[in-house]
């Protein structure tokens, strides 16, 4: 019987706790909004709209369904703000939500949220987030946006190693927020995927930037030389460039 009750024991285990953070979101009227909701020893429900996006902070205790119930309540509140928020020019944060604007090749696109299994396309100006019940918005909206970015350097690096008659180098992507590009003899040019908010003009002085590097390794009066062969307004391109850092989405 002891090992028995041995076997049976761990069916009487007691479930284990929500986790503490989870990236989720919910419908409210037409559209479909993420929230992060934080499980901690509070006793009441709390909610904050920020640059962030829209938090929930929740105990252990409280059900999914009590926490959306909360949510539906407060709808329209959550909805205001959120546009509120949406609508500061030179917020660093943008949250992604059904409706959402975010900038692509600088011109604005719009987020559309669909039940899915976590697929991202393309529509036109259209980013469409297929996504689960638990699904990161931001995740989803980041990797639509880096495929993207890649896609476009890459065709932009062909087009300048052919001015160069040069072989296209490897392209790959950096997550960096304010070096914009680096090139290696060994590696290959490292274009920061943020570029993808910059206008296209923006983007070509990058990408011809690094691929000057191909001919001359350094900065010298020769570089920029060739910098002005393959981009004749990098100069203008490189000045709008500093402002781009300060304004620049964090998604």
């Amino acid at each position: 019987m002891l090992r028995l009750f041995q076997l049976e024991l761990p069916l009487f285990r007691r479930a284990a706790p929500p986790p503490a953070e989870q990236t989720r979101h919910i419908q409210l009227g037409t559209r479909i909004v993420d929230y992060r909701l934080i499980r901690s020893s509070r006793r009441t429900l709390g909610m904050t709209i920020d640059q962030r996006g829209l938090r929930i902070g929740a105990s252990p205790r409280t059900s999914l369904s009590d926490i959306e119930r909360f949510l539906r309540l407060n709808a329209a509140w959550v909805l205001k703000k959120l546009d509120e928020w949406h609508g500061h020019g030179q917020a660093r944060h943008l949250a992604i939500c059904d409706g959402a604007l975010i900038p692509v090749l600088g011109e604005d696109c719009v987020a559309r949220i669909e039940p899915g299994a976590n697929r991202v396309r393309w529509a036109g100006h259209t980013l469409i987030l297929q996504a689960r019940p638990d699904a990161d918005l931001r995740q989803l909206a980041r990797r639509a946006l880096r495929n993207r970015a890649l896609e476009i350097f890459k065709e932009r690096a062909a087009h300048y190693a052919a001015q160069l008659h040069r072989p296209l180098p490897r392209v790959a992507l950096s997550n960096a927020q304010t070096r914009w590009g680096s090139c290696s003899e060994k590696t290959g040019i490292r274009l920061s995927w943020r570029l993808i908010h910059a206008p296209p003009r923006l983007l070509d002085y990058v990408v011809a930037h690094e691929m000057a590097h191909l001919v001359e390794m350094n900065h010298s009066p020769r570089f920029w030389v060739v910098v002005e062969r393959l981009c004749p307004d990098y100069r203008s391109a490189r000045d709008e460039l500093k402002r781009l850092a300060a304004t620049c989405p964090q998604i």
